[in-house]
C-alpha cells in the first residue's frame, strides 16, 4: 500500500514519494522552553509520533529532527523574571520534557538540536539573505525580511498579496494574520535581554524565531527535505516565513509535504489557565492516571480534526485498555505450553488488512480503532466458545504486535514482572516494614502505586502485581 497524506501546501491528498528513495527526512516543531510542555503540545508530538512510526512500517529510514526553541521572547522573558542565566532557566524545561516523552511512550527522534547552539548557522543563513537582496538593517541594527522581494509570500496559509501591510515591521516572533509584515531575522540587543546577546556582523544581538527552525532544518535534512510537520497555530507566520527565508536564501523547494494537526479542547473548551482547564502532563499524572493512558486519548481521533481532553475519556481509556489487555492475557493462555506457529484466520487477517489502510491513508486513527476492536470483538466471541486454536491465538498476538508498533500502548506481550527500580523500591519497603519505620513503608507503597504497581504481602515475601489496566508511566 502506499502512504498518502493531506498536504498543507497544496490542500490535496498525496503519497509520500521521498526525495530520496527509501528514506524520509522530517521536522517537527518542537517545544519553546520557558514552561513545561501542556497536553495540547503532547496531542502534536503523538501525532508527528504515530505518524513517524506509521512511515518505518511503511518501509522507510527516517530521520528526524525535532528543536528546542531556548532562546526567543518567552525564554528571555522567565529568565528575566527568575533573574538566572537563560540556560540555567530552559535546562529543567528541556529535562522535563523528555521525560514526559518516555511516560507517553514517544520514540526519541535523531537530532533534537537547540537554538542557542546553531547560533553561527543562523548567522550564515543570514548572510546569504543580504547576499540576495531580501535582508535589510534596520535603524536600531536589527535586521528585517523584506516580503515584498518574495514572490510567493503566503502560499502556506492562503493569504491575498494585495491585501497584506506594506513597508511594515514585526519584532515579535510570533503575531496575527491581520500583521503579515516583514519579520524580524536578527534582533538587536537592548537592555530588557540582559545578557543574553552574540556578535554579528550586524552588532551584538540574537535571532528571531523564525530562522532558528530554517537554519536548524538545513543543517540536520539539507536545503530541500521531504516533511515538516506542527500543530495549526505554526502555520502562519512560523512555517509561512521559514519557506520564505528558506527558499529566497537557497532558491530551491524548501518542503515537500506539510502536515498540520488540530488544536486540542479541553472539557470542551479552549485550554485556558484563566478557565481553569490547562494541564500539563504532570497534572494528568497526578490525578492518578498514567502515560499510557493519556497516549490512547491524544491519538484517538484523526490529527486533522479537533480533539476534546477531558478526565472522562482518561477514564474511558482506562476501560478500553483493560479490555485490551484482557484480551492480550486470553490469547497467551491460549497459546501456553504449545507450539503454535501463528496463523491468524481470514477474519482476524482482514482486520488487520483494515487497520492498516486506515492507517496508511492519512492516518485515519477512527477506522484504525475500529478495526482494532472488532477484532477483540470477534476474538473476544470465539474464545468463549472454545472455538480458536493456539495457532490463531498465536496469530492474534503477532498481529496486536504488529499494530502497537504504530500505536505504542498495546503491550500485546508485557511483562508482568516488574522493572529494576520497582523491585529495588519494593525491597526497600520490606525493609522499612521490617524496621517498624511504617511512614516510610507508606510512603514507597504509595511510590510504586504510582507507577502502576500493587504490592501484596505474602508468607513468602512480597509480590508485585501490575494494576489493571495500567502501565508504566
Amino acid at each position: 500500500m502506499e502512504l498518502r497524506f493531506y498536504n498543507t501546501l497544496s490542500r490535496r491528498m498525496e503519497v509520500l514519494a521521498p526525495l530520496e528513495p527509501g528514506h524520509v527526512r522530517m521536522y517537527t516543531c518542537g517545544p519553546t522552553v520557558y514552561d513545561f510542555a501542556h497536553i495540547g503540545n503532547f496531542r502534536a508530538y503523538i501525532f508527528e509520533d504515530i505518524l513517524r512510526r506509521t512511515i518505518k512500517v511503511a518501509g522507510f529510514r527516517v530521520t528526524q529532527v525535532m528543536n528546542f526553541t531556548d532562546v526567543d521572547d518567552k525564554t528571555l522573558r522567565g529568565a528575566q523574571a527568575k533573574g538566572v542565566p537563560l540556560d540555567d532557566y530552559t535546562r529543567p524545561f528541556k529535562q522535563a520534557f523528555f521525560k514526559d516523552m518516555d511516560a507517553l511512550n514517544i520514540e526519541r527522534a535523531e537530532h533534537y538540536p537547540a537554538a542557542t547552539e546553531h547560533i553561527p548557522e543562523m548567522i550564515a543563513l543570514i548572510r546569504r539573505l543580504f547576499e540576495k537582496g531580501v535582508a535589510y538593517r534596520s535603524e536600531d541594527g536589527s535586521v528585517y525580511f523584506n516580503i515584498a522581494k518574495f514572490e510567493n509570500y503566503g502560499r502556506l496559509q492562503r493569504l491575498n498579496a494585495t491585501e497584506m501591510r506594506k513597508g511594515a515591521r514585526v519584532a515579535g516572533d510570533e503575531y496575527e494574520k491581520e500583521s503579515a509584515a516583514d519579520f524580524a531575522l536578527w534582533k538587536a540587543w537592548d537592555a530588557e535581554d540582559g545578557d543574553v546577546a552574540w556578535d554579528s556582523p550586524w552588532g551584538r544581538g540574537r535571532p528571531g524565531w523564525h530562522i532558528e527552525c530554517s537554519a536548524m532544518s538545513m543543517k540536520y535534512l539539507g536545503e530541500s527535505f521531504d516533511l515538516h510537520t506542527g500543530g495549526v497555530d505554526n502555520i502562519f507566520p512560523h512555517h509561512e516565513n521559514e519557506i520564505a527565508q528558506s527558499e529566497a536564501a537557497t532558491g530551491r523547494p524548501f518542503v515537500r509535504y506539510w502536515l498540520h494537526c488540530a488544536h486540542l479542547g479541553v472539557e470542551g473548551r479552549k485550554m485556558s489557565k484563566s478557565l481553569g482547564n490547562f494541564y500539563t502532563l504532570r497534572d494528568v499524572l497526578a490525578r492518578g492516571y498514567t502515560g499510557r493512558e493519556a497516549r490512547y486519548v491524544l491519538c484517538s481521533a484523526h490529527y486533522r480534526q479537533a480533539l476534546n481532553f477531558s478526565f472522562a475519556a482518561l477514564d474511558a481509556a482506562r476501560a478500553s485498555l483493560a479490555r485490551l489487555d484482557a484480551f492480550g492475557a486470553r490469547l497467551r493462555e491460549r497459546v501456553a505450553g504449545s507450539a503454535a506457529e501463528g496463523s491468524a484466520p481470514d477474519w482476524a487477517t482482514a482486520a488487520k488488512d483494515r487497520f492498516w489502510a486506515a492507517l496508511f491513508e492519512d492516518l485515519g486513527m477512527a477506522d484504525a480503532f475500529a478495526a482494532l476492536f472488532d477484532l477483540v470483538h470477534e476474538g473476544n466471541r470465539r474464545l468463549d466458545r472454545d472455538a480458536l486454536t493456539a495457532d490463531e491465538a498465536a496469530g492474534l498476538l503477532a498481529h496486536l504486535n504488529a499494530c502497537d508498533r504504530v500505536l505504542g500502548f498495546l503491550k500485546a506481550e508485557t511483562d508482568d514482572t516488574p522493572d529494576e527500580a520497582i523491585q529495588t523500591m519494593i525491597q526497600a519497603r520490606q525493609t522499612a516494614r521490617e524496621a517498624k519505620q511504617w511512614a516510610e513503608a507508606d510512603r514507597l507503597r504509595d511510590e510504586i502505586a504510582d507507577r502502576g504497581w500493587v504490592v501484596k504481602d505474602t508468607p513468602d515475601g512480597p509480590k508485585a502485581q501490575r494494576m489493571a489496566g495500567r502501565a508504566e508511566s
